[in-house]
């Protein structure tokens, strides 16, 4: 495997390489100290995976993240220690599909980095995936619900495929940050909340008031059947 470390802080770039050999022994691993260099090297070596600090000099994490998504879709896990709501909604919303808040433990690390690869490689579900009007290809990603079509990401089709199947049952955020990530951690109810308010955009009429995927405040979601 090979791993792109964008991270300007030389104790925090050693503590990321140490795991990253525990977790995959001859792991290839490659560092850049600043946002330009990063996404110089996810041009040019093509990493299987990139981690990256927001705090950088220069071009900071989020416009790295940014830069990185017009060319490529290497999975990204964010390493911060922004942890409010609003960075971890922008750098998921910019395209980032994991975030850690710094610090972490060494083993976290590596569980979250399995998860995250565990569901690049995972084989092609076939199944078509259908409630009432809403129907799911989960192997392209596409949701359809009348004449609407939108095209999902895989964690967007992860959440919807869980909720269809639990139709109508309150699904609570730490089932769902099971079946997305393989275990649930502090932030993950922020950050589902992003996901899934990126959900509605994509099937509801009316995002600010929905109708297929409902809030059960401080526990969960649930789907209802659209008519």
């Amino acid at each position: 495997m090979k791993v792109l470390v964008i991270e300007d802080d030389p104790d925090v770039a050693e503590f990321i390489t140490l795991a990253l050999g525990i977790g995959w022994p001859g792991v290839e691993i490659e560092l850049a100290e600043s946002g330009e260099k990063g996404v110089e090297l996810v041009g040019n070596t093509n990493p299987d995976i990139v981690t990256v600090d927001l705090g950088l000099p220069g071009m900071n994490g989020f416009e790295a993240i940014k830069n990185i998504r017009t060319f490529s879709r290497v999975p990204i896990i964010v390493l911060t220690v922004r942890g409010e709501e609003r960075d971890i909604v922008r750098g998921l919303e910019l395209g980032a599909d994991e975030y850690v808040v710094k610090p972490f433990g060494q083993m976290e690390l590596i569980a979250r980095i399995r998860a995250l690869m565990r569901r690049q490689q995972a084989p092609p579900d076939d199944a078509p995936v259908v409630c009432g009007r809403l129907s799911l290809d989960f192997t392209k990603r596409i949701a359809r619900i009348g004449v609407k079509e939108a095209i999902l990401t895989s964690t967007e089709a992860i959440i919807l495929k869980h909720l269809i199947s639990k139709e109508g049952v309150i699904v609570p955020h730490a089932a769902l940050a099971e079946r997305i990530w393989g275990a649930s951690y502090p932030e993950a109810a922020d950050a589902i909340k992003v996901h899934i308010r990126h959900l509605r955009e994509k099937i509801e009429d009316n995002p600010g008031n929905p109708r297929i995927i409902l809030t059960r405040f401080g526990v969960g979601y649930f789907l209802v059947k659209p008519g």
